[in-house]
């Protein structure tokens, strides 16, 4: 039997493996085979952590969560500084991020076909909208948007906004680089308070 060490240790290695497959190709390509090509292992050593399909996709979202929980973030001081630190800590305007967005993307389809799973996306989306919902309140508070606003639907708006530039920037990069998202998000921004 290995030692406790040596088992934490190949787990490690797997869940390395995962990501590495689901950043390259994503939900629709993580399968035992690939991790296990991934790995330069048998497909039989990984049975020993994921018995089937949905096992491997719940490790992988378990991944996916802890990495994003994990990542570095940007800080600002509240109010729309904020809420825009909060939008670009999504946006795909570094490889990580992008990366860590072809993952969450990929994820949607496995997750719109799982109840399971698709309750854990609307609890994670529902959690983000949360933390962006103290910048936003932050920001009319001090007169950075107008007293009248729904904050929730401004929460709503930008979160939107931020989930649809990261498709198109997944999609086609080359006209969507960092410094024209970033752009168009403060352009976003700007246009809260009109």
């Amino acid at each position: 039997m290995p030692a406790r060490g040596d088992h934490d240790a190949r787990r490690r290695d797997v869940s390395e493996a995962v990501w590495r497959v689901l950043a390259d190709r994503g939900f629709g390509g993580l399968t035992l085979r690939a991790v296990a090509a991934e790995m330069g292992a048998s497909t039989g050593l990984l049975t020993h952590y994921f018995p089937n399909k949905k096992a491997l996709v719940a490790h992988a979202l378990d991944l996916a969560d802890e990495r994003t929980a994990n990542r570095p973030l940007r800080t600002a001081p509240p109010g729309l500084p904020g809420l825009r630190a909060a939008l670009l800590d999504v946006l795909c305007v570094t490889p990580a991020a992008t990366a860590m967005n072809r993952v969450w993307v990929s994820s949607w389809d496995v997750s719109l076909a799982d109840p399971d799973l698709s309750a854990r996306q609307k609890d994670r989306y529902e959690n983000w909208r949360n933390r962006l919902r103290p910048h936003v309140a932050a920001a009319v508070s001090l007169g950075e948007l107008p007293a009248a606003s729904d904050i929730d639907d401004i929460v709503a708006a930008s979160a939107a906004f931020a989930h649809g530039l990261v498709v198109h920037a997944l999609f086609d990069p080359g006209a969507l680089p960092p410094e024209r998202q970033t752009a168009m998000l403060d352009a976003f921004l700007a246009s809260l308070g009109t």
